[in-house]
């Protein structure tokens, strides 16, 4: 059983799910220091609320491509990588963007999480549902970049699903050895790691959005209104010449060449395109999340959170 699809869903679950989990630790924290823990059922609604949201959205994407391409059946073979590849980049936007922004803000993470459930606790009447509101578009945030993820690598079958599983059953024990033990963990440096990481992962998301669009175009030329579109003696249409060709020494479906695919987005037959994008995002969103961590202050040694306290990420 190939169990290498499972690897970065379990990453990007668990990288996400620990995200959500330290603005939900934190807001509960915050409660129970200011003595508000009655709104604690409220912050448990906001995180069903938000998971329920998440699955919805994945839900209703792969509705809409499952539609889109019973309504005009002769595209089909065109619409679906079309498609899975615009999901496939605006996952590695949204991802890409949240590597950096985080890397920038962590250190004032508890800082505003905390101002706004002040705001909403200053909202007297409205602070149960300004809690909950808080607390879901925390969730809804992490699990609609997640969503695009796994439609992304939909091909993957269940074996992604199952990945994502254990990546949220990590997230959830993360925080409950944090928030709930005290577990004494250095949360900076698991971003940093988790970081380098997934930047592979969405590397290689880079590389199949590419192949996923040339599919679609490729497809197109196939039918009678579009021949013009590419050559018919080329497995490809524009990704340009081929770079290598390691199918038969390091296939991509078989160990280790799986196991390198899944991580660093490795693939037998590499086109100059695909190469050439894979090195231009190291280089520049690696190079603006390399950035983003030397800006940040000297992460102190980490703490065991006491009674309504918790440790800055």
């Amino acid at each position: 059983m190939d169990w290498s699809p499972a690897i970065p869903a379990f990453v990007v679950t668990l990288r996400e799910g620990v995200e959500a989990a330290l603005a939900v630790g934190i807001v509960l924290a915050y409660l129970n220091r200011v003595g508000r823990q009655q709104l604690y059922r409220w912050v448990y609604a906001g995180i069903g609320a938000g998971v329920a949201g998440s699955v919805v959205v994945g839900l209703l994407l792969r509705w809409g491509i499952t539609v889109a391409s019973e309504v005009r059946p002769e595209y089909a073979p065109a619409l679906e990588p079309l498609l899975e590849g615009a999901i496939g980049t605006i996952a590695i936007v949204l991802l890409s963007w949240m590597l950096v922004w985080m890397a920038k803000q962590a250190k004032q993470l508890k800082g505003e999480t905390e101002r706004a459930v002040t705001a909403a606790l200053d909202r007297d009447r409205g602070a149960a549902l300004g809690i909950a509101s808080l607390v879901c578009v925390a969730v809804l945030r992490e699990g609609f970049e997640l969503a695009l993820f796994l439609l992304a690598q939909v091909q993957q079958g269940w074996m992604s699903v199952t990945g994502a599983i254990a990546g949220l059953g990590g997230a959830v024990a993360f925080g409950l050895l944090l928030f709930r033990w005290g577990i004494r963990i250095n949360i900076g440096r698991f971003f940093q790691v988790m970081g380098v990481l997934l930047l592979a992962i969405v590397a290689g998301l880079v590389v199949s959005a590419l192949a996923d669009f040339d599919e679609a175009t490729l497809a197109l030329s196939q039918l009678q209104n579009f021949p013009q579109l590419c050559r018919t003696d080329s497995p490809v249409c524009w990704l340009g010449p081929q770079v290598w060709n390691l199918h038969e020494i390091l296939p991509q479906r078989q160990f280790p060449g799986m196991v390198l695919r899944s991580l660093l987005g490795y693939t037998d037959r590499l086109y100059l395109m695909q190469a050439i994008a894979y090195g231009g995002f190291w280089a520049i969103v690696g190079g603006l999340y390399t950035r983003s961590l030397g800006s940040q202050s000297p992460t102190p040694p980490p703490t065991t959170p006491t009674e309504g306290e918790v440790p800055a990420p």
